[in-house]
């Protein structure tokens, strides 16, 4: 099976995104999994740059490497000077990497304005840069600069600047679509005309402001290009560089290609979301191949489908890439919906109509301002209330929320719940920061004597969504609340015009919810 080379950039082109910056413990972490991955090369960083990069090629050579090779990046040598009196060359050498990665003008534009030099110079500083760093025993990639760019402009001087690196004993020739506006059909073009010029293995590195990074870098392998540079989830400048999570898939599940050994695949979906965690990004829940929603199915014709054929309506088994296929319930559910999702929970369907009295109960409930996509626990709490036997830890009476100002005090808020308890009725009083707090707390104590794992519960997250703005403070609102009881976390909903009831709504689904978890009461 023909092998491609993954050149990983998230260490270096990756933190040229907006919003992204790594300390030197985040990059050596996500270099360790990218290493477990398997990707043939790591791009640490331009150690010629900032004391950052230049430590973590200072720590990265102390340690040892499974499958990736270290890359120092840094560009050709300045125009009015020679590679061994060149800060930037020197400080490649000093990084002490296997490989370093030389970035160089193809452009004349570039040539001509940016560096305000001469063609010859250019060449010079190309080959003279590659050939001082292969005379001091490092491999050279060269990454050709604007070269799609610069071969429309002048394609003979573009590919006399890929020979100048060749001269200098590069090892492998990368063609960068710098500024992302090349289009797939010209890759190919391009990439078929330097294949019969050069006699050196090539290599694709695209951006992605055309939204063409992915095709173009798949399009440049089957042209022959043997390596491919990205980053995890397409991080990088502007628009982002070439996703690797959708390339490696690409070329080992379309292209019949190795990208990663044998195994390794199913890794891809873990490391995408550490990455992501890492970066302290907000995850892309719909990336391909990868994102939680890749394989997730919302409407009711395709999971009846899907519940008699899996391939009927997903391109690959999710499993492969470390994914899994997920079942949404919403107004646009069917029977098949409800059906996947008590499976997925472990719910017996002892009666039909079941099913039919929770989806009917589902699209009303949505109607009202309701949304199921991100709230399964109070989905499966519809199915557990619809049970003939089925006995609820708790019944409410009555509760009240008061918030009030007071002098010397300051704003806080005063709930109590009166609620039912295997016949005993319990009436409670809570102090909170705020009227939800209060009533969240005065529930916990109502209950707690009864079923002690509630202490266990801890609310994580609580977003709140107005529905109809135009309606002003009399809108409907949605409250979403996340709980999490050690490793388990549960999301429930509620919607109304009065923000209390909705948050109570979700927070009786939530403590109800993980009651039932815990097996704290039965049924």
């Amino acid at each position: 099976m023909k092998r491609i080379e993954i050149y990983d950039t998230t260490l270096r082109d990756g933190t040229q995104r907006k919003d992204i910056s790594l300390s030197v413990n985040d990059k050596l972490n996500i270099a360790r999994r990218l290493d477990e991955l398997g990707v043939a090369f790591i791009e640490g960083g331009w150690p010629g740059s900032n004391p950052k990069d230049a430590e973590f090629f200072k720590r990265a050579a102390r340690m040892t490497w499974k499958h990736a090779r270290i890359a120092a990046f840094g560009s050709t040598c300045q125009a009015n000077k020679s590679p061994s009196e060149d800060a930037n060359i020197q400080a490649l050498l000093e990084a002490e990497t296997p490989y370093c990665t030389v970035v160089g003008k193809t452009s004349i534009l570039h040539v001509t304005d940016v560096l305000r030099t001469t063609r010859q110079n250019n060449l010079r500083m190309i080959e003279e840069s590659v050939a001082h760093l292969r005379a001091h025993g490092r491999q050279v990639i060269y990454d050709a600069e604007h070269f799609f760019d610069g071969y429309k402009e002048d394609a003979e001087y573009a590919l006399a600047t890929l020979e100048a690196a060749t001269r200098g004993g590069a090892e492998t020739a990368v063609l960068c679509d710098t500024n992302g506006g090349t289009m797939p059909w010209e890759i190919a073009e391009i990439v078929r005309v330097v294949r019969q010029r050069l006699n050196i293995p090539l290599g694709i590195h695209a951006h992605n402001d055309s939204e063409c990074a992915v095709a173009n870098s798949i399009t440049a392998v089957k042209e022959g290009c043997i390596q491919v540079q990205g980053t995890i989830n397409g991080y990088g400048e502007r628009c982002g560089n070439a996703n690797l999570c959708s390339i490696i898939p690409n070329l080992e599940l379309k292209l019949g290609l190795q990208a990663l050994p044998e195994g390794h695949l199913v890794q891809l979906s873990d490391i995408s979301r550490y990455v992501a965690e890492v970066a302290n990004l907000t995850y892309d829940e719909h990336l391909p191949y990868v994102g939680r929603a890749a394989f997730a199915h919302k409407g009711g014709i395709h999971v009846a489908a899907m519940r008699r054929n899996e391939r009927s309506y997903q391109h690959i088994d999710p499993r492969l890439v470390g994914n899994q296929m997920t079942v949404v319930v919403s107004e646009l559910s069917g029977r098949g919906n409800l059906l996947s999702k008590a499976e997925e929970y472990g719910i017996q369907i002892t009666d039909e109509e079941q099913v039919n009295r929770v989806l009917k109960t589902v699209k009303q409930l949505e109607a009202q301002g309701f949304s199921f996509e991100a709230a399964e626990a109070s989905v499966v709490m519809m199915f557990k209330r619809q049970e003939k036997d089925y006995k609820p830890p708790f019944e409410l009476i009555d509760f009240s929320a008061e918030v009030e100002h007071r002098q010397g005090r300051g704003i806080f808020a005063e709930a109590t719940v009166k609620v039912r308890v295997d016949g005993e009725v319990i009436h409670t009083a809570a102090e909170g920061n705020g009227p939800v707090n209060a009533l969240d707390l005065a529930l916990r104590k109502a209950l707690v004597a009864r079923y002690p794992n509630i202490n266990n519960f801890h609310l994580v997250d609580y977003k709140v969504r107005i529905l109809d703005g135009h309606n002003g403070t009399n809108a409907t609102t949605r409250v979403l609340i996340e709980t999490q009881n050690g490793s388990k976390s549960w999301s429930t909903v509620g919607a109304s015009t009065n923000i209390i009831e909705a948050s109570w709504q979700a927070l009786v689904d939530s403590i109800e919810y993980g009651l039932l978890v815990c097996n704290d009461y039965q049924e």
